[in-house]
């Protein structure tokens, strides 16, 4: 069991990764009820002698199969801007934290506390530790504090890269000369782990982000220690 837990994604450590995991599973369970229920008509409709050789037309069923797949599309249409809507609003953040692309690192700033800036390299395999993740890791963990809203500015030094974190429900593009933003609400403390999601280039896979996530008390501390 452990071996198959490895090999799955990280548990959703936020509240905008919770509602998107479940607007996947709402999703999910309609079209599993709409491949059943088309299925199953048509196996009846292939094995069943039934005939009707003038029928022209039905007006109920085609107001039926006319509303009801509208009900449906409304049905997942209605949480998933809701969604949308909860992705883009930025509310006051505690912290700004900007995110710059190279080929094939990434490099971290934080402005609020301090000129805080730091290059953060993926581990090679010839040098990771027993407690080290291969392609995961990196020499510089971005250190964030838990319950606390993070906001994200990211852009890139050369071409077009993606800052993405699945565990958080973070996904943006790092474009040059532009600079994107979004937010993330880290609700419990660990190692979060993404990587560029973005072809990049030769190495774009060998540029993971990890993040660490503290008690804000023990975020004070590291950043007055910097």
């Amino acid at each position: 069991m452990a071996t198959w837990k490895t090999l799955l994604l990280q548990d959703s450590a936020s509240p905008v990764m919770e509602q998107l995991t479940f607007f996947h599973d709402h999703t999910l369970l309609i079209l599993i009820i709409i491949t059943i229920l088309v299925g199953q008509m048509l196996i009846a409709m292939l094995f069943n002698k039934f005939t009707h050789r003038f029928l022209l037309e039905g007006q109920l069923i085609e107001m039926i199969w006319t509303i009801l797949p509208a009900l449906i599309l409304i049905i997942i249409a209605l949480p998933s801007l809701r969604i949308l809507y909860i992705l883009d609003e930025l509310y006051s953040p505690t912290l700004t934290v900007k995110a710059i692309g190279h080929q094939w690192y990434w490099s971290y700033e934080y402005s609020d506390y301090k000129k805080i800036e730091f290059d953060s390299y993926m581990i090679p395999s010839n040098e990771l530790k027993n407690f080290n993740f291969r392609l995961l890791d990196v020499d510089n963990r971005l250190i964030l504090p838990f319950n606390s809203q993070i906001r994200i500015l990211t852009t890139s030094a050369d071409v077009i890269h993606s800052w993405a974190v699945p565990s958080l429900g973070v996904k943006i593009d790092s474009t040059p000369g532009r600079l994107n933003q979004t937010n993330f609400f880290i609700n419990r403390t660990g190692l979060f782990f993404g990587q560029c999601s973005e072809i990049c280039g030769a190495n774009h896979s060998f540029m993971p982000i990890s993040i660490e996530a503290i008690s804000p008390k023990f975020f004070i501390t590291w950043v007055n220690s910097q």
